[in-house]
């Protein structure tokens, strides 16, 4: 049924969460993971401005989601890691319905503070926008 799952994450708590559930699927399923990272252009340019190198940069995004990534280890299930450019939403919509995954997993909320009043308006786009079913975790 979920053979193919995309997890999206931000190295947020509720991202965490969301591996969790991601590994547990794709045990139950025998399936794959592919665990995507999106830098937007708010982040990209903090990046930038606190980074002396290249280097620095990708370092810092992988420590990000370095939780996430040791999870996946643990877990002996296949997966792949990607980190993409864009808005998070369109951007996660965009690879999820290119690629066919057969489910999303994603975090209510993420690390922006705003997200922290409603329902996360990454996942919110995610939900309404995916072709594929949606698994919100809180």
């Amino acid at each position: 049924m979920f053979k193919r799952i995309l997890l999206a994450v931000d190295g947020s708590d509720h991202s965490i969460k969301a591996a969790e559930y991601s590994i547990a699927l794709a045990n139950k399923f025998d399936g794959t993971i592919d665990a995507v990272y999106v830098v937007d252009g708010g982040t990209a340019k903090k990046d930038v401005l606190h980074a002396s190198t290249k280097f620095e940069i990708e370092k810092k995004r992988k420590e990000k989601i370095r939780p996430i990534r040791e999870l996946l280890d643990e877990s002996k299930s296949i997966f792949g890691t990607h980190v993409l450019h864009g808005e998070p939403g369109q951007t996660i919509v965009e690879f999820a319905n290119e690629r066919k995954f057969d489910c999303v997993v994603i975090g209510s909320r993420g690390l922006n503070p705003l997200q922290s009043f409603i329902l996360g308006s990454v996942s919110h786009k995610v939900a309404k926008r995916a072709a594929c079913p949606v698994l919100i975790i809180k």
